[in-house]
């Protein structure tokens, strides 16, 4: 799987990340000055695009290469004939595990046009990549899969769910990938084998992805600064660079989404303040969207379960810190709608306001998870559960689709099998 990428396996390394090159935000796009004819000879591997801000007119695509060489994006409307040129940003990232140290290529491209198709390839000299697909938003209804713990021991089911998802809804407009992408965040291997499950629809259509704790663990399974995440993924701005890729929000559609991180306890040590400054800028971006829908994307699960193995320590069901922290805010700006996972369970809790069942607030939905670490029947029912999933729970993957009158958010098993519905409407 790996030899793809790689000319050979190196011995296990630290992480170190460094920026070098070009560096700094891509310049404007200009017309590309050809240096003689191309040669359609490179091979970039782990090709992603990551959503923007604003996806109308912008995108970002990132890729690896074995080597730091000075490497550009190339972009045009499709089939086009004028070809447009980015600069790109590229970071150090030092291998472990059997994978060789590599580079981490980033171009950000703007000013895009609202509901076009594009196509863009990555450059090197007179090598250049094959051409790969790119729309924006057109701000009408959209499809969305929704993903979440695919954390595995060796990734062939999530693998294979992933693979009947996008084969499925073909028509997705991108993909959510809710935190626990790995089951070790320090581990390369596991991103390299991530990526490349995902593909070709991640160099296709845009993955929205959280941080999870499972993100923040080092090989030795201590808590560790999430540096593989922050570095596989460059997200929109959040205003503060100490946190830049923890947070952020993007609009899709008439949809707002807001995404978490959740992870203060594995961060703490390093980001003491992480929950108090990400809850002064998501009370200043819900306030600032004009979009219709709210909906606020989180690893961990704002509600806390009870064991139902009575082996485990007592523990009484309620509320976790991170809903206690984050669901006021939610009920003061008019969420609509938060997707978690965490406890590898799906459920629906129907509308939660002031920590009480209401006919108001946001719809609380628990997304299971979409690897193999499963965990049968370990909690309880909790008193909100207006749906729980068949058990002993299998893997699961969600679609979400929002058009002007509702959102609706419904489960399947990998096969395709129905589990269930959620609408939201307002």
């Amino acid at each position: 799987m790996i030899n793809k990428k790689w000319a050979a396996l190196a011995a296990a390394a630290a992480l170190v990340l460094s920026l070098a090159g070009c560096g700094g935000s891509a310049r404007p796009a200009s017309k590309q000055a050809q240096s003689g004819p191309v040669k359609e000879t490179m091979k970039p591997f782990d090709v992603r695009q990551v959503v923007a801000s604003d996806n109308t007119k912008g995108r970002t695509i990132m890729w690896e290469m074995p080597s730091a060489n000075e490497e550009s994006l190339e972009y045009r409307e499709q089939g086009g004939s004028t070809i447009y040129t980015v600069p790109t940003s590229r970071k150090n990232l030092k291998g472990n595990k059997g994978i060789k140290d590599g580079t981490i290529y980033t171009a950000v491209l703007e000013n895009l046009e609202k509901g076009k198709a594009y196509e863009y390839r990555t450059r090197e000299g007179n090598e250049v990549s094959t051409w790969y697909p790119l729309k924006t938003d057109d701000g009408k209804s959209f499809k969305a899969i929704v993903t979440s713990d695919s954390q595995s021991s060796d990734y062939s089911d999530w693998k294979k769910l992933f693979a009947n998802a996008t084969k499925a809804n073909e028509d997705a407009a991108f993909f959510i990938a809710l935190g626990d992408l790995v089951d070790n965040g320090d581990d390369e291997y596991q991103w390299q084998t991530w990526m490349e499950d995902v593909e070709p629809a991640i160099s296709q259509i845009p993955v929205a992805p959280a941080l999870g704790n499972h993100e923040a663990y080092s090989l030795d399974w201590k808590n560790h600064m999430p540096d593989r995440f922050l570095t596989h993924f460059s997200l929109p701005g959040n205003g503060d660079e100490k946190m830049q890729n923890h947070y952020y929000s993007f609009d899709w559609g008439n949809v707002h989404f807001a995404v978490l991180d959740t992870s203060l306890t594995e961060e703490g040590e390093w980001l003491p303040d992480l929950f108090e400054k990400q809850k002064a800028w998501l009370e200043k971006d819900l306030k600032g969207t004009k979009q219709k829908w709210k909906v606020v994307l989180m690893h961990k699960d704002p509600l806390q379960y009870g064991f139902a193995d009575e082996n485990r320590p007592h523990r009484e069901e309620g509320f976790s810190e991170e809903g206690k922290a984050f669901m006021p805010i939610f009920d003061a700006n008019g969420v609509d709608l938060v997707i978690s996972a965490h406890l590898h369970t799906y459920r629906d809790r129907g509308r939660i306001y002031d920590f009480q069942r209401s006919g108001r607030g946001p719809v609380y939905v628990i997304d299971g998870l979409s690897g193999n670490v499963r965990y049968p029947g370990l909690w309880k029912r909790h008193a909100l559960d207006e749906y729980v999933a068949p058990q002993p729970e299998t893997d699961n993957y969600s679609v979400l689709e929002a058009s002007d009158d509702r959102l609706v958010l419904t489960g399947y098993l990998p096969d395709g099998t129905k589990l269930h519905e959620t609408v939201v409407q307002k």
